[in-house]
């Protein structure tokens, strides 16, 4: 399913509509090229879970964790674009910090891709005439929880 994102304002839509559904255990697999937009929708995620502060991109640190009070449920955001091997996701600890916690995957095909997992919820974001849009493919976990899904 294809939508439309015209302007900041309907990427945070999406992000808000996202953040309401999200349980523990979800992915949220964020793809498309450098600039589509994934740490806009990343950050539009983790301000709808109550978060108030800068969401720094996890670029160089690979990995930010957020835990309740400053969001609705723990949630690790990933950035894995430096990853030179999908194996290096062991080595990062990502099954750790993934315990009891929602994530957010960019740049997932660099660690393997989550496609596979039922609750991942992929998009690929790219360049369209009047802004972005959004390539949506829901794993069996997300059916039914999101009013496009």
């Amino acid at each position: 399913m294809n939508i439309a994102l015209p302007d900041l304002a309907a990427m945070q839509r999406l992000g808000a509509s996202i953040a309401e559904a999200l349980r523990p255990g979800d992915v949220v697999a964020l793809s498309g090229g450098l600039g589509a937009g994934k740490t806009t929708l990343a950050r539009a995620i983790i301000a709808a879970l109550g978060h108030g502060g800068e969401v720094p991109s996890p670029s160089f640190a690979i990995i930010e964790t957020y835990d309740p009070p400053a969001v609705r449920l723990p949630l690790v955001h990933a950035d894995f674009y430096r990853l030179d091997d999908p194996r290096e996701v062991e080595e990062l600890g990502l099954d750790d910090y993934r315990q009891g916690a929602a994530l957010i995957a960019e740049w997932p095909e660099h660690a393997g891709g989550f496609g596979r997992e039922s609750a991942c919820l992929s998009i690929m974001l790219e360049s369209a005439e009047m802004g972005r849009v959004a390539i949506v493919s829901p794993g069996p976990d997300w059916l039914g929880r999101l009013s496009w899904t």
